[in-house]
């Protein structure tokens, strides 16, 4: 694992250097890949605080434990990020064992599955603003289960869509 080791308000000696890689080298027989891992040790008060962030597969995995003994708090910020890690394992265990529903609607994962589902038509329409009631209308004039429309009230794009108990559903966007 490549680190990369800061210290606040405490010396960096080379023994807690040290120590921090070797506990942290551990982690390694968890990853394919070395990770690059950054490590801050920071000393407020008499309080001893570890941060460790390590960048996974585009996961980030981050541990913090504070103690009145720096060494202590990195025993601890290690058993926490072991547990993060076999969480983690264990979630992409499920992942790779279970087929996504991606995977079922487009049958990547049958024999010859490396086709990726091909964009066969794009529809450009103009949108202007109105409100849900006319939208709902709109979208029963035209005969489709769901229809994109901006919205007057909020001044957003909205989704409409019909549910299968009969009543409409209403998504919008959330930044």
């Amino acid at each position: 694992m490549k680190l990369q080791i800061r210290g606040k308000n405490v010396p960096l000696t080379d023994s807690l250097k040290d120590y921090v890689e070797k506990r942290l080298g551990k982690l390694d027989k968890y990853f394919e890949i070395s990770p690059e891992a950054i490590v801050t040790l920071v000393v407020e008060k008499d309080r001893h605080r570890v941060e460790v962030t390590i960048a996974l597969n585009g996961y980030l995995l981050r541990g913090e434990e504070e103690s009145p003994d720096m060494y202590a708090s990195v025993d601890l910020v290690l058993e926490k990020l072991e547990k993060q890690i076999n969480k983690y394992k264990t979630r992409l265990g499920k992942k790779i064992k279970m087929p996504g529903i991606r995977e079922k609607a487009f049958g990547l994962n049958e024999a010859g599955g490396d086709e990726k589902p091909l964009i066969v038509r794009t529809k450009r329409f103009a949108i202007k603003p109105m409100a849900v009631d006319e939208a709902v209308m709109q979208m029963n004039l035209l005969g489709h289960s769901f229809y994109v429309f901006f919205n007057a009230d909020t001044e957003e794009v909205n989704v409409l869509y019909r549910r299968k108990d009969g009543n409409y559903g209403l998504i919008e966007p959330e930044f």
